[in-house]
């Protein structure tokens, strides 16, 4: 009954690691920060943004915002006047569900005239490294499948080891 519970325990807190080891930290437009006149949708081509995964917007505090918006607002340009901007010249949003996202900045013309908007899609967080294509066809990234393959063997070696003790 003793070494059960040791595994079932082992067990969750390697799985409680393993997510947060495996998210990952996107500073938005990485050392240009959050700005006008860049290509964000070229920055995020090619990155695999994940459920976990954080987008995190820097910028000087009053020069810059940013929304969440919908599909339509973002083709707009036009910030919900409902929804209180993100403002703190280092805003964290953590993807807790799949899906498309739309951001822009609600400042003046920073949208539409400087182009500080971007659109992604963020997948569901798999753990395996045989998991069938994303919606639309788009393959797990082979980084992250390597990763996903290390972690789970690094798992079971680790849980077959403490076994291997506590079975003594």
């Amino acid at each position: 009954m003793g070494s059960t519970y040791v595994f079932i325990v082992v067990a969750a807190i390697a799985l409680i690691v393993g997510q947060l080891t495996l998210a990952k930290e996107f500073i938005v437009g990485d050392d240009k920060g959050w700005t006008t006149k860049f290509n964000y949708q070229a920055w995020a081509a090619g990155k695999d943004f994940r459920v976990g995964d954080k987008l995190v917007f820097k910028y000087k505090i009053g020069t810059h915002n940013v929304f969440k918006v919908d599909e339509t607002t973002f083709e707009q340009c036009a910030p919900p006047i409902e929804r209180e901007a993100l403002a703190s010249g280092n805003d964290v949003i953590t993807f807790e569900t799949p899906g498309r996202k739309w951001y822009i900045c609600g400042i003046g013309n920073h949208c539409q005239d400087g182009n500080q908007k971007f659109e992604i899609s963020v997948f569901p967080q798999n753990l395996s490294p045989t998991s069938p294509p994303h919606e639309g066809g788009t393959s797990t990234s082979s980084a992250r499948r390597d990763s996903d393959f290390k972690y789970q063997v690094l798992v079971f070696v680790l849980i077959s080891s403490l076994l291997a003790v506590f079975r003594r």
